[in-house]
């Protein structure tokens, strides 16, 4: 069996149901990934690597893990710090705004906690994943021990996965940022990157531009998203670019991306090509925006990519 172990912070997720009243549910980039691979693939095993707290809302994060069959033994918990939490509203569009309170969140922590022996647990992976904002939550002192522990990853052999997402919020400034994606585009073997994301950083503007920016790095795989209107892959020295068909009922377009990532992950450890990775990951997407929330009901995006 495959495995694959994603980086980052999940979080409480509060959303409006109705005037006066908020669902509760957990969300965060990585860990929407690791759940629609999960329920995807049964032949890949996805474990998350991140830091809760010792209050109630982290309990019940740490037995939604285990209920999303994620492997948690790299789930660790901080004795002081919580969890974080964030609100999200929808326009009518389905475009999203976000307020956060994170800023004494665990995950923040979570180098203090990878020894030696732990570098060694996760050196028989197949994939390490981390994106932009796993970078971002990290303290600034701790992120020379994080490039550390990816090089000796990378040096065992497990293929490292970058997702440049940026949060302009979670930097100091745009110059900090930059010095940080460089290192990871430099590391990483497959980089799954959006062309919103990186505009801001590099100046590119479109999948082309983002195309090159990455390839200057020699990144083996790289799949560049520009929404709903294409997707680019350079693979084995061949570029292609793949039609998708675009939703026209969109409700809310929270862990679009994070659907894609997981299934064209999970699909490639499961043996696809690039073209079929990219069929089904953009499926996964494609419904994933036609409801409400991070993490949509279970069976919704198997059934898609199974037709």
């Amino acid at each position: 069996m495959k495995k694959i172990c994603f980086m980052g912070e999940c979080m409480v997720e509060l959303r409006p149901v109705e005037p006066q009243k908020l669902n509760q549910s957990f969300a965060g980039d990585v860990y929407n990934s690791a759940v629609y691979l999960t329920r995807c693939f049964d032949d890949v095993s996805a474990s998350m690597l991140t830091a809760v707290g010792s209050d109630r809302l982290s309990n019940e994060m740490m037995a939604q893990f285990k209920q999303d069959g994620l492997n948690t033994s790299y789930v660790f918990q901080h004795e002081t710090r919580s969890t974080g939490l964030y609100l999200i509203e929808t326009d009518d569009t389905g475009e999203r705004s976000f307020t956060y309170w994170r800023s004494e969140s665990a995950a923040k922590q979570i180098m203090s906690f990878i020894t030696k022996a732990q570098t060694e647990a996760l050196s028989d992976l197949d994939q390490f994943v981390f994106s932009g904002i796993s970078i971002a939550i990290i303290e600034a002192g701790d992120r020379d021990a994080f490039w550390q522990f990816l090089t000796t990853l990378k040096s065992k052999g497990v293929q490292i996965v970058f997702d440049p997402n940026y949060r302009a919020r979670l930097w100091k400034n745009e110059s900090e940022a930059v010095i940080n994606f460089d290192r990871a585009f430099a590391l990483c073997d497959v980089t799954l990157a959006g062309v919103e994301d990186l505009t801001s950083l590099y100046g590119v503007h479109t999948s082309e531009e983002v195309l090159q920016l990455c390839q200057k790095h020699d990144i083996s795989e790289i799949i560049v998203k520009d929404g709903s209107s294409s997707v680019i892959s350079f693979f084995d020295n061949e570029r292609a670019e793949h039609a998708i068909t675009p939703v026209t009922k969109v409700v809310d377009t929270t862990s679009a991306g994070d659907a894609f990532n997981g299934v064209y992950l999970g699909a490639r450890l499961s043996g696809s090509t690039i073209c079929e990775a990219i069929s089904l990951a953009a499926k996964a997407a494609g419904i994933v925006i036609q409801h409400p929330g991070a993490i949509i009901p279970k069976g919704l995006v198997e059934k898609a990519i199974a037709s």
